[in-house]
Protein backbone atom coordinates (compact mmCIF):
# COMPACT_ATOMS: atom_id res chain seq x y z
CA UNK A 1 0.00 0.00 0.00
CA UNK A 2 2.87 2.51 0.69
CA UNK A 3 4.30 2.30 -2.81
CA UNK A 4 0.32 2.64 -4.06
CA UNK A 5 0.24 5.59 -1.65
CA UNK A 6 3.65 7.32 -3.08
CA UNK A 7 2.50 7.08 -7.13
CA UNK A 8 -0.61 8.13 -6.37
CA UNK A 9 0.56 10.99 -4.73
CA UNK A 10 3.07 11.91 -7.22
CA UNK A 11 0.65 11.94 -10.02
CA UNK A 12 -1.51 14.33 -7.45
CA UNK A 13 1.26 16.79 -7.20
CA UNK A 14 2.32 16.37 -10.50
CA UNK A 15 -1.03 17.28 -11.48
CA UNK A 16 -1.74 20.21 -9.49
CA UNK A 17 1.62 21.85 -10.17
CA UNK A 18 0.77 21.67 -13.78
CA UNK A 19 -2.88 22.84 -13.94
CA UNK A 20 -3.58 24.03 -10.93
CA UNK A 21 -6.25 23.87 -8.73
CA UNK A 22 -9.67 22.89 -10.62
CA UNK A 23 -12.71 24.67 -8.52
CA UNK A 24 -14.85 21.88 -9.69
CA UNK A 25 -17.56 21.00 -9.19
CA UNK A 26 -18.87 23.69 -11.11
CA UNK A 27 -22.07 24.73 -9.63
CA UNK A 28 -24.10 27.39 -7.20
CA UNK A 29 -25.50 24.95 -5.02
CA UNK A 30 -25.58 21.19 -3.66
CA UNK A 31 -28.65 20.69 -5.66
CA UNK A 32 -27.19 22.37 -8.76
CA UNK A 33 -24.60 19.57 -8.39
CA UNK A 34 -27.34 17.09 -8.12
CA UNK A 35 -28.90 17.64 -11.12
CA UNK A 36 -25.51 17.88 -12.92
CA UNK A 37 -24.25 14.41 -11.61
CA UNK A 38 -27.55 13.00 -13.25
CA UNK A 39 -27.79 14.57 -16.17
CA UNK A 40 -24.22 13.97 -17.25
CA UNK A 41 -24.15 10.56 -17.79
CA UNK A 42 -23.59 9.46 -21.17
CA UNK A 43 -22.96 13.32 -22.86
CA UNK A 44 -20.44 15.73 -22.50
CA UNK A 45 -20.49 18.49 -19.82
CA UNK A 46 -21.16 21.30 -22.27
CA UNK A 47 -24.75 19.61 -22.72
CA UNK A 48 -25.21 19.73 -19.47
CA UNK A 49 -24.73 23.12 -18.65
CA UNK A 50 -26.87 23.69 -21.56
CA UNK A 51 -29.42 22.05 -20.07
CA UNK A 52 -29.16 22.99 -16.18
CA UNK A 53 -29.32 26.97 -18.16
CA UNK A 54 -32.77 25.69 -19.33
CA UNK A 55 -33.69 24.79 -15.93
CA UNK A 56 -32.34 27.89 -14.76
CA UNK A 57 -34.60 30.16 -17.09
CA UNK A 58 -37.52 28.59 -16.69
CA UNK A 59 -36.87 28.57 -12.61
CA UNK A 60 -37.06 24.89 -12.13
CA UNK A 61 -33.88 24.34 -11.07
CA UNK A 62 -34.93 22.52 -7.30
CA UNK A 63 -36.18 18.92 -6.68
CA UNK A 64 -38.99 20.56 -5.63
CA UNK A 65 -40.19 22.11 -8.53
CA UNK A 66 -38.90 19.03 -10.73
CA UNK A 67 -41.43 16.55 -8.49
CA UNK A 68 -44.56 18.47 -9.36
CA UNK A 69 -43.93 18.87 -13.12
CA UNK A 70 -44.81 17.48 -16.36
CA UNK A 71 -42.68 14.88 -17.35
CA UNK A 72 -42.61 15.84 -20.98
CA UNK A 73 -42.29 19.29 -20.00
CA UNK A 74 -39.25 18.40 -18.15
CA UNK A 75 -37.76 16.13 -20.86
CA UNK A 76 -38.05 19.16 -23.19
CA UNK A 77 -36.18 21.31 -21.35
CA UNK A 78 -33.32 19.12 -20.74
CA UNK A 79 -33.16 17.90 -24.55
CA UNK A 80 -29.54 19.38 -24.77
CA UNK A 81 -28.73 16.56 -22.09
CA UNK A 82 -29.64 13.79 -24.41
CA UNK A 83 -31.51 10.70 -23.09
CA UNK A 84 -33.97 12.84 -22.07
CA UNK A 85 -36.82 10.77 -21.23
CA UNK A 86 -34.76 8.74 -18.96
CA UNK A 87 -33.15 11.36 -17.48
CA UNK A 88 -36.30 13.64 -16.76
CA UNK A 89 -37.52 10.33 -14.83
CA UNK A 90 -34.24 9.62 -13.07
CA UNK A 91 -34.74 13.60 -11.86
CA UNK A 92 -38.44 12.84 -10.76
CA UNK A 93 -37.64 10.05 -9.13
CA UNK A 94 -35.04 11.45 -7.11
CA UNK A 95 -36.41 14.18 -6.01
CA UNK A 96 -40.05 12.72 -5.04
CA UNK A 97 -37.01 10.33 -2.74
CA UNK A 98 -35.73 13.36 -1.90
CA UNK A 99 -39.15 15.41 -1.02
CA UNK A 100 -40.20 12.22 1.04
CA UNK A 101 -37.36 11.10 3.18
CA UNK A 102 -34.92 14.24 3.67
CA UNK A 103 -37.89 17.27 3.07
CA UNK A 104 -35.87 18.63 0.16
CA UNK A 105 -32.91 19.48 2.86
CA UNK A 106 -29.71 18.90 1.69
CA UNK A 107 -28.52 19.20 5.65
CA UNK A 108 -31.05 16.54 6.39
CA UNK A 109 -29.75 14.22 3.66
CA UNK A 110 -26.02 14.92 5.10
CA UNK A 111 -26.66 13.85 7.97
CA UNK A 112 -26.62 10.19 7.50
CA UNK A 113 -23.56 7.93 7.30
CA UNK A 114 -22.52 7.38 4.20
CA UNK A 115 -22.49 4.10 3.01
CA UNK A 116 -26.45 3.11 3.97
CA UNK A 117 -26.95 6.92 2.06
CA UNK A 118 -24.80 5.42 -0.74
CA UNK A 119 -26.74 2.34 -0.77
CA UNK A 120 -29.90 4.31 -0.73
CA UNK A 121 -28.75 6.01 -3.75
CA UNK A 122 -27.50 3.08 -6.11
CA UNK A 123 -31.13 2.11 -5.65
CA UNK A 124 -33.09 4.78 -7.48
CA UNK A 125 -33.39 4.94 -11.25
CA UNK A 126 -30.38 5.37 -13.28
CA UNK A 127 -27.99 6.34 -10.35
CA UNK A 128 -25.33 3.71 -10.63
CA UNK A 129 -21.79 4.09 -8.49
CA UNK A 130 -20.07 7.05 -10.32
CA UNK A 131 -23.51 9.27 -10.40
CA UNK A 132 -23.93 8.03 -6.60
CA UNK A 133 -20.41 9.09 -5.47
CA UNK A 134 -20.74 12.33 -7.63
CA UNK A 135 -23.59 13.26 -5.26
CA UNK A 136 -22.08 12.01 -2.08
CA UNK A 137 -18.71 13.85 -2.80
CA UNK A 138 -19.13 16.90 -4.51
CA UNK A 139 -22.37 17.63 -3.18
CA UNK A 140 -22.77 15.95 0.41
CA UNK A 141 -18.86 16.39 1.45
CA UNK A 142 -18.36 12.56 2.06
CA UNK A 143 -15.22 11.26 1.60
CA UNK A 144 -15.78 8.60 -1.61
CA UNK A 145 -13.16 8.48 -4.68
CA UNK A 146 -15.37 8.90 -7.60
CA UNK A 147 -13.66 6.88 -10.35
CA UNK A 148 -14.63 7.62 -14.09
CA UNK A 149 -13.87 6.30 -17.74
CA UNK A 150 -10.75 9.01 -17.40
CA UNK A 151 -9.49 7.26 -14.09
CA UNK A 152 -9.74 3.86 -15.97
CA UNK A 153 -7.90 4.90 -19.11
CA UNK A 154 -5.01 6.98 -16.99
CA UNK A 155 -4.22 4.25 -14.60
CA UNK A 156 -4.34 1.84 -16.76
CA UNK A 157 -1.64 3.37 -19.48
CA UNK A 158 0.21 4.29 -16.15
CA UNK A 159 0.35 0.33 -15.28
CA UNK A 160 -1.42 0.52 -12.39
CA UNK A 161 -4.77 -1.65 -13.07
CA UNK A 162 -5.97 -3.27 -15.94
CA UNK A 163 -8.76 -0.69 -17.70
CA UNK A 164 -11.26 -3.63 -17.35
CA UNK A 165 -11.19 -3.73 -13.15
CA UNK A 166 -14.61 -3.24 -11.95
CA UNK A 167 -15.62 -0.01 -10.61
CA UNK A 168 -14.77 -0.91 -7.32
CA UNK A 169 -11.16 -2.11 -7.97
CA UNK A 170 -10.21 1.03 -8.96
CA UNK A 171 -12.19 2.73 -5.87
CA UNK A 172 -10.44 0.87 -3.84
CA UNK A 173 -6.75 1.67 -4.82
CA UNK A 174 -7.53 5.08 -3.99
CA UNK A 175 -9.13 4.49 -0.87
CA UNK A 176 -7.02 2.15 0.54
CA UNK A 177 -4.17 4.04 -0.19
CA UNK A 178 -5.34 8.01 0.27
CA UNK A 179 -6.50 9.17 3.78
CA UNK A 180 -10.51 10.21 4.15
CA UNK A 181 -9.94 13.46 2.62
CA UNK A 182 -13.05 15.33 0.85
CA UNK A 183 -11.18 18.15 -0.38
CA UNK A 184 -7.99 15.71 -1.77
CA UNK A 185 -10.75 13.71 -3.60
CA UNK A 186 -12.16 16.29 -5.09
CA UNK A 187 -9.21 18.25 -6.36
CA UNK A 188 -7.42 14.92 -7.27
CA UNK A 189 -10.71 13.44 -9.47
CA UNK A 190 -11.26 17.15 -11.13
CA UNK A 191 -7.51 17.34 -12.09
CA UNK A 192 -7.81 13.18 -13.44
CA UNK A 193 -11.11 14.92 -15.62
CA UNK A 194 -8.96 17.63 -17.01
CA UNK A 195 -6.26 15.30 -17.87
CA UNK A 196 -8.46 12.90 -19.83
CA UNK A 197 -10.24 15.11 -21.51
CA UNK A 198 -7.02 17.32 -22.75
CA UNK A 199 -4.56 14.60 -23.14
CA UNK A 200 -5.58 10.99 -22.02
CA UNK A 201 -7.78 10.78 -24.82
CA UNK A 202 -8.52 7.33 -26.86
CA UNK A 203 -5.78 8.90 -28.93
CA UNK A 204 -3.25 10.13 -26.28
CA UNK A 205 -1.26 12.67 -26.56
CA UNK A 206 1.71 11.66 -24.06
CA UNK A 207 4.16 14.06 -25.56
CA UNK A 208 1.89 17.52 -24.24
CA UNK A 209 0.93 15.47 -20.59
CA UNK A 210 1.72 16.26 -17.46
CA UNK A 211 2.51 12.90 -16.44
CA UNK A 212 4.90 12.11 -19.87
CA UNK A 213 7.20 9.55 -18.25
CA UNK A 214 5.41 8.41 -15.39
CA UNK A 215 5.05 4.74 -14.79
CA UNK A 216 3.83 2.50 -12.22
CA UNK A 217 6.96 0.15 -11.54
Amino acid sequence: MAGNKRILMTVYNRLLKAIGPRNWWPAETAQEVIFGAILTQNTSWQNVEQALSALKKKRKLSFRAVRDMDRQELAEIIRPARFLNQKARALQEFADHFGKRYRFSIKKMKAREMEPLRDELLGLYRIGPETADSILLYALDKPVFVIDAYTRRIFSRHGMLSEERTYDDFQHLFMEALPPDVGLYNEYHALLVHVGNRFCKPKPQCDRCPLKGLRHT
